[in-house]
């Protein structure tokens, strides 16, 4: 039986475990969250707090392993953990590390492919960047999948227009690549059946957007009123959130279909929040 334990099992490793689990792999992995590890359990996923107490009982018969923890100021947390446990396992036969575009940094609304140098332009990119120097110098058959930003149930503009928080931000030339969490485990999949360690990839859908035109459409679906039209400077945005605002680029996805045969199920947020509404009718 296959095996995947996955460090940071949040939306994404559950979305992974879900394709996973009806072809009869065994799924494994942490939480810091009390609640969250007995939904895991539940959902039949072997928990784990983190760091791993035992981590060679943990690790087990992992034939894969999924890194998706954020990396901190003081580096990538699953590295300084465990970076000895997992590196030179003769039995890992794939190791996927969830990295974000933001190593690109600002390409002012161009497009970037995985030829590209990397350019991270803030504190979060630069993280990133750094961790994924620091897992290419292990000894592992390493997957670096570069993530834009990730919607789907429960996770969507659809969300803010139904409660009446959602704005429309207009800030002229920015755009943002988006992908689907059931078409990331789609790649995720079929990079785990074909590995190729040493393989870097963007994974985003074939149309990056205005948010404000990503929020007007979630508005039609659900046939309620567009929601207000702001600028920029009078958004109501986090520090965080103003840090993703600060870059605008378009993520190629050429790679993940011509090498993986990836075909999405969700090529534009179009499909994506169509499906949803669907989803919840």
């Amino acid at each position: 039986m296959k095996r995947l334990f996955c460090f940071g099992f949040g939306y994404c490793a559950a979305a992974l475990a879900r394709r996973l689990q009806p072809l009869g792999w065994s799924v494994a992995g942490t939480s810091r969250d009390p609640a969250r590890r007995l939904a895991m359990a539940q959902a039949g996923v072997e928990a784990f707090d983190f760091p791993l107490a035992e981590p060679d009982r943990a690790l087990a018969g992992a034939s894969h392993i999924l890194a998706a923890v954020p990396p901190d100021s003081a580096g990538d947390p699953v590295l300084a953990a465990h970076g000895r446990d997992i590196a030179g396992r003769h039995d890992l036969a794939w190791f996927g590390y969830l990295s974000t575009t933001g190593v690109y940094g600002d390409r002012g609304g161009a497009w970037v492919d995985e030829t590209l140098a990397l350019a991270p332009s803030g504190e979060r990119g630069r993280r990133r960047a750094a961790a994924e120097r620091a897992w290419a110098a292990c000894d592992l058959p390493l997957h670096v999948f570069r993530l834009p930003g990730i919607y789907g149930p429960g996770r969507s503009p659809l969300q803010g227009v139904r409660d009446g928080t959602a704005r429309r931000i207009e800030r002229p030339g920015q755009v943002f690549s988006r992908i689907h969490v059931d078409d990331l485990a789609t790649v995720l999949l079929a990079s785990m059946t074909r590995a190729r360690p040493g393989a870097v990839y963007n994974v985003a859908d074939d149309e990056p957007a205005a948010p404000a035109d990503v929020v007007a459409y979630a508005a039609r679906l659900l046939d309620l009123p567009l929601p207000p039209r702001v600028t920029f400077d009078e958004a109501p945005l986090s520090a965080t959130a103003r840090s993703f605002w600060a870059e605008s680029k378009r993520v190629s996805n050429r790679l993940v279909k011509a090498e993986l045969g990836i075909t999405l199920a969700y090529p534009s947020y179009r499909e994506g929040l169509a499906a949803l509404v669907r989803l919840s009718a």
